[in-house]
């Protein structure tokens, strides 16, 4: 059945889409809800002016989102959490707790833009994603330090770690024999 959308219905349509839908999804759910009506000639006629209007309020709120996006981008958020000496989180890191971390350094960015594939459970540095729109993200750097640590020294040290480990993982120059010395050499 087709139903004309009376406002905006997240992954159906915006206001003012002429949609098909079943029967019972617009009986049961869209009608009483006031998010659509039937899809008369009338009806789409009323509905026409204020379809421009929401039209141009989310252009508007993209071009505000893009700009919120730019400026968060490369941002750093530190996390204090209790740890044990491994390094373990007593708890986890959610995605609010990020959120309200970079509101508080003057970032609008809501709990639900943060996307958290599981639970930080570990200190350490995280790159975290923000999804704002579908198109529109933005990259952020989670560093997660136990309680009453010194952000500046668990930073310097978590680099050093990081050195040593790329420095072991790399394999050692093999050295010469003095056979393949001198078969490397040109005769003359």
């Amino acid at each position: 059945m087709k139903v004309l959308l009376t406002s905006d219905v997240n992954k159906l349509g915006w206001l003012g889409d002429v949609v098909d839908v079943a029967e019972g999804y617009a009986r049961n759910y869209l009608y009483p809800q006031g998010l659509a009506k039937p899809a008369t000639d009338a009806n789409v006629q009323i509905i026409a002016k204020a379809k421009a209007k929401r039209a141009e309020e989310r252009r508007f709120e993209r071009e505000q989102l893009g700009k919120i996006a730019r400026v968060v981008e490369g941002a750093e958020a530190v996390i204090a959490a209790a740890a044990n000496e491994q390094g373990h989180l007593f708890g986890s890191v959610f995605k609010h707790e990020v959120a309200e971390n970079l509101r508080a350094q003057g970032f609008e960015v809501k709990d639900e833009v943060v996307e958290l594939n599981e639970h930080i459970k570990q200190v350490g540095t995280y790159s975290i994603s923000l999804r704002f729109d579908e198109d529109i993200n933005a990259k952020v750097s989670v560093v997660v330090v136990p309680e009453g640590a010194d952000v500046e020294q668990f930073k310097a040290a978590q680099k050093e770690a990081a050195r040593k480990t790329v420095e072991e993982t790399q394999p050692e120059p093999e050295e010469e024999t003095e056979t393949e010395a001198s078969e490397e050499k040109p005769q003359q």
